[in-house]
């Protein structure tokens, strides 16, 4: 027999499979050793990976591109550990097999990297025996869920079999702390069953050290099943000195973006950033007061889902994408928790948008007491705030008045939710402005594009240096000669860096009503969550 024979499909030589028993590894090799070599994996890493075929633990369908592509960039050594590791893994709940391979070179990299520089990796602080398997089989036998098991997280469910209800919306999701980092399913899920039916459970695990984060995300089927989860399980000890804390969370499906140009209107911002990333579904826009046809600067980007919305933000925020010129400023939206359908029952305040600068409080008021009596009417730029005296002549007014025609353009109309807590909201700001002075020593061109005098570039954190200049006092505008841009940027700052995919309803305020008036955006059709406009300055 010759030595070399032709691969099946490139003509390309590789050696012969039948070759020496030292050479080719354990035993005979399989029909897809030699695609492996074909695609150019070395001969070692190529066998090590027909070995784990021959387990039955992997098959060569399940691996992609992207798998293979990134074995064969490896190291030689770094791959056959990597493999080891990997055949070393419990992957009786790993569906996708290629995507929990990349999980564990990535984790492979951090730790090499993280050697390298003489920085001592994270190692677990007790001793991991894993989910008791037994139990969870149980569990899932009960159940009819499914487990999917990745090297970043264990995902329990989603939909429940055979639902054919519609997906849990906002308010039926809970963030879980203060989990013991040795407890897995087996201990969680009969916790938070009590509570309602649960559509999935997402226990966060660190890749570094095989103990979970120490958080999970809980989404019930309805909103009343995760109010009991919180009601019955923040602060309960489940085990001896051990309380975990349970409160409810938001998916986060919308972008702030600052610094567009005023002249945009809403069919032109979706065209352009639909470019950029796919998901979105809707561009929320405020116009100036005293020009309808132009925007005030900034806008919201709504998208399907968080993980296209957090796609869309990588894109946007890497600050080579220009909007016509412009650089753009790109944050998560601060949202708002629902308030209680408790809460909303009793509020007799309507909150009416799209107004034009000819439009008085006096008229509105005469508009709006049609429906029954209004006790005050205050306006504020563009939108208003009307309190009526009773709730239902509030919702006829809502109703009857919503999208009509009022000075030259049509209003909108809906019930005003409680505003946060005045303490909790100047928080955001300042985080928020933190926020910003970090992506402006980021991206010093974008400063120029600043306006010195608007009043939110003030009571800053601590002082600031701008790039070759003098550090700038706080409680104090940026001085006119550091502005060297053509555009200036007229709007109010991004939000903070803590606002992310989730935001715990408890840290956005305790459900106070304060005194001052905010604006507010309903999320979608449905109103279901609300968005405060705390963009009032820009013009």
């Amino acid at each position: 027999m010759n030595k070399y024979e032709m691969a099946e499909g490139n003509g390309e030589l590789v050696d012969d499979i039948n070759q020496k028993s030292e050479d080719r590894g354990d035993g005979e090799r399989t029909e897809d050793y030699p695609k492996l070599l074909e695609y150019g994996l070395d001969k070692k890493v190529a066998g090590k990976l027909d070995d784990i075929y021959k387990t039955g633990k992997l098959a060569h369908v399940e691996l992609d591109e992207r798998a293979l592509d990134a074995l064969k960039e490896f190291p030689v050594d770094g791959a056959l550990n990597v493999l080891s590791q990997f055949l070393e893994s419990n992957l009786e709940h790993v569906s996708n097999k290629s995507a929990y391979l990349c999980g564990v070179m990535k984790t492979y990299r951090q730790k090499s990297r993280a050697s390298q520089q003489g920085v001592a990796t994270p190692a677990a602080t007790v001793q991991v025996k894993g989910p008791d398997e037994e139990k969870i089989k149980k569990i899932l036998e009960r159940t009819g869920y499914s487990l999917d098991v990745t090297t970043g997280q264990r995902k329990y469910g989603g939909p429940p079999p055979n639902w054919d209800g519609p997906t849990p919306g906002n308010g039926c999701e809970v963030f879980c702390g203060k989990i013991p980092k040795d407890m897995f399913e087996d201990e969680i899920i009969p916790l938070f069953e009590d509570c309602g039916t649960i559509w999935d459970l997402r226990l966060m695990m660190d890749p570094m050290t095989g103990t979970n984060r120490g958080y999970a995300f809980v989404t019930f089927t309805t909103r009343e099943a995760a109010a009991n989860a919180v009601r019955q399980l923040n602060d309960l000890e489940i085990r001896k000195g051990k309380k975990i804390g349970v409160t409810v969370s938001f998916n986060n499906h919308r972008l702030f973006v600052g610094n567009i140009p005023k002249n945009r209107d809403r069919d032109e911002l979706i065209e352009e950033f639909t470019k950029h990333a796919p998901g979105l579904i809707e561009v929320i826009i405020y116009s100036s007061p005293d020009d309808k046809k132009k925007n005030r600067g900034f806008c919201f980007l709504e998208y399907e889902s968080h993980k296209a919305a957090s796609l869309a933000k990588r894109r946007l925020g890497t600050g080579r994408i220009k909007v016509w010129g412009c650089d753009i400023i790109v944050d998560w939206a601060d949202p708002q928790e629902e308030p209680d359908e408790q809460t909303m029952s009793k509020v007799k305040v309507l909150y009416v948008r799209n107004l034009t600068q000819d439009v008085s409080e006096e008229k509105l008021k005469e508009q709006f007491e049609q429906f029954g009596k209004v006790e005050r009417v205050k306006k504020i730029k563009d939108y208003a705030f009307v309190h009526f005296e009773d709730r239902d002549s509030a919702v006829i007014a809502m109703r009857g008045l919503n999208g009509k025609e009022i000075g030259s353009s049509n209003i909108e109309v809906s019930l005003a939710k409680p505003p946060s807590d005045k303490k909790k909201k100047e928080e955001i700001l300042r985080a928020r402005e933190r926020r910003m002075m970090q992506m402006m020593q980021g991206r010093p061109g974008i400063v120029g594009n600043l306006s010195p005098t608007h009043p939110n570039m003030l009571s800053l954190a601590a002082p600031m240096r701008l790039p070759g200049g003098p550090r700038i006092p706080l409680r104090a505008p940026i001085p006119r000669e550091y502005v060297v841009g053509k555009r200036k940027f007229d709007g109010a700052l991004p939000n903070p860096a803590d606002i992310k995919r989730r935001y715990p309803a408890g840290l956005i305020g305790n459900g106070s009503w304060g005194s001052i008036p905010l604006p507010q955006q309903p999320l979608g059709t449905n109103g279901e969550q609300w968005y405060t406009d705390t963009f009032p300055a820009w013009s």
